[in-house]
């Protein structure tokens, strides 16, 4: 390409870069895009997607053994080979030429490499070659180069060359034992997906579990594992690990126990992909998240925005909501509030502001597809109180609704909301479940839309459906009030 000038320059080209360029193209601007891998970025290709394809046959399998007509339609078991095939279709067989067409379609400038902070408003791109092409932004640089798995340093570990989660989304086969170390959702949703295509699954947590949503969710969830097979080992830490000469994986915990297994899946967290950036011409460290404003601009060790404020981070880099779709959430917001401050127009960043990222902090939604689903909306009754909130939290057995019994027989689940009892708004919505993945946009709407209990009450939800549960919750709260 021989333009290497253009208003802003993204760094990063998944889900979050290319909705910031995007958003600055429509707002009249010009915008390049830099990716030193697969444009289309995690999610795409090692994450939401071809996970989820992981997960889907199994579900519809599970709802369908639950209802005793359909039941006895069933026969046989998953076809592992297909339900393969569909993951690397929605993975589009780990091609990005798809994605290369819809930014040229865009008009965004694509330039393939790794990106690097070279100087002000300045990105070098450094290519397979080595050969360095200099693109200069008038308006903004966006940092959105997303994170990768944590290997948290256990003696061996790294020389087993474990699985992280992008290997655990693109797998060729199903192994015939998989350990997994780490009970978050990564551990948990493959633990799910890998039990129900074959594997025996063994699952090692220091923290338990899904530990940061509330406890009754993460406790449906616990006891669905131990049904389905999996052998739980929680509050249990990796001592060390180690892999034969046969391939054979051998992992001895710190009470002891020892666990054998074919393949080793890593699930303990992310880390910033801000090593080689450049960072250090800008007096950041390298490897670190990146702090930001509330306009999502960068800031230095004093807190203060990097040079004149011409430097973003936006997605999972700037550690604020680590979640596709509020990294793109984030995308937005910056990309029309660099195009408003490079048109000279207001920027409105109070809360709930056009510019503002207000639900990183108040309305974070979140579907962790587990068996059961759980959704959530919001703050835990925990992380309420702990934000010195003067809350109070009721629960529901959601297969008491007549939605849910209609739903499958047998069903199992539960929901609960927190309540800011000072403004009488609903601040936190959790549901565990078979399918409660729906209920999370009515969540995230009464909390967003911060409306009054009152108000809710004439929000009628239609009979028989699982969404009952929101006057359920409602009727129990008054009563308990």
């Amino acid at each position: 390409m021989s333009e290497t000038t253009f208003d802003v320059i993204v760094i990063g080209a998944g889900p979050v870069g290319e909705n910031v360029a995007d958003r600055i193209v429509q707002g009249g601007l010009t915008a390049a895009i830099v990716e030193r891998e697969l444009v289309g970025g995690e999610c795409s290709y090692w994450a939401c997607m071809p996970t989820k394809a992981l997960l889907r046959d199994a579900a519809a399998l599970r709802a369908a053994r639950a209802l005793p007509g359909a039941r006895e339609a069933v026969t046989g078991d998953l076809d592992v080979a297909a339900v393969l095939r569909r993951r690397d279709r929605f993975a589009s067989d780990w091609n990005d030429a798809g994605q290369v067409n819809w930014l040229d379609g865009a008009g965004v400038a694509l330039f393939r490499g790794q990106g690097r902070i070279g100087g002000e408003r300045a990105v070098e791109v450094v290519d397979t070659d080595d050969v360095v092409t200099t693109l200069q932004a008038r308006h903004a640089v966006v940092v959105a180069t997303g994170s990768r798995a944590r290997i948290p340093a256990v003696p061996g570990l790294a020389d087993t060359k474990p699985w992280t989660s992008r290997e655990a989304a693109s797998a060729a086969s199903v192994p015939g034992r998989l350990a997994i170390i780490g009970g978050g959702v990564v551990g948990t949703e493959m633990a799910t997906a890998y039990s129900a295509l074959g594997a025996q699954v063994t699952l090692v947590s220091l923290d338990g579990v899904l530990p940061t949503v509330e406890a009754f969710a993460a406790e449906h969830v616990t006891a669905s594992l131990k049904e389905s097979g999996v052998d739980l080992h929680p509050r249990s830490g990796l001592a060390e690990v180690r892999r034969d000469e046969t391939g054979t994986v051998h992992l001895t915990l710190v009470d002891g126990t020892t666990i054998v297994s074919d393949e080793l899946l890593v699930a303990t967290g992310r880390t910033p992909n801000t090593s080689h950036l450049g960072l250090e011409h800008l007096g950041l460290p390298p490897g670190e998240w990146l702090h930001v404003d509330e306009s999502l601009r960068v800031l230095d060790a004093a807190g203060s925005p990097v040079g004149d404020g011409w430097l973003y981070a936006a997605g999972d880099v700037n550690r604020r909501a680590m979640l596709t779709h509020q990294g793109k959430y984030q995308a937005r917001a910056v990309g029309d509030l660099i195009v408003a401050r490079a048109h000279g127009k207001d920027v409105d960043l109070s809360p709930w502001g056009r510019h503002a990222a207000t639900a990183d902090e108040r309305a974070v939604t979140q579907v962790i597809f587990s068996d059961p689903e759980v959704a959530a909306v919001g703050l835990t009754q925990r992380a309420a109180t702990e934000a010195g909130l003067d809350v109070r939290a009721v629960e529901y057995d959601l297969g008491a609704v007549a939605g849910a019994t209609l739903h499958a027989d047998g069903y199992r689940g539960r929901a609960g909301m927190v309540v800011d009892q000072s403004r009488n708004v609903i601040v936190g919505f959790t549901a565990v479940g078979p399918d409660v993945a729906e209920l999370v946009q009515a969540a995230a709407i009464a909390i967003a839309g911060e409306v009054p209990l009152d108000r809710l009450w004439h929000a009628v939800p239609a009979y028989p459906t699982v969404s009952e549960i929101w006057l359920r919750l409602l009727e129990t709260y008054g009563r308990e009030g």
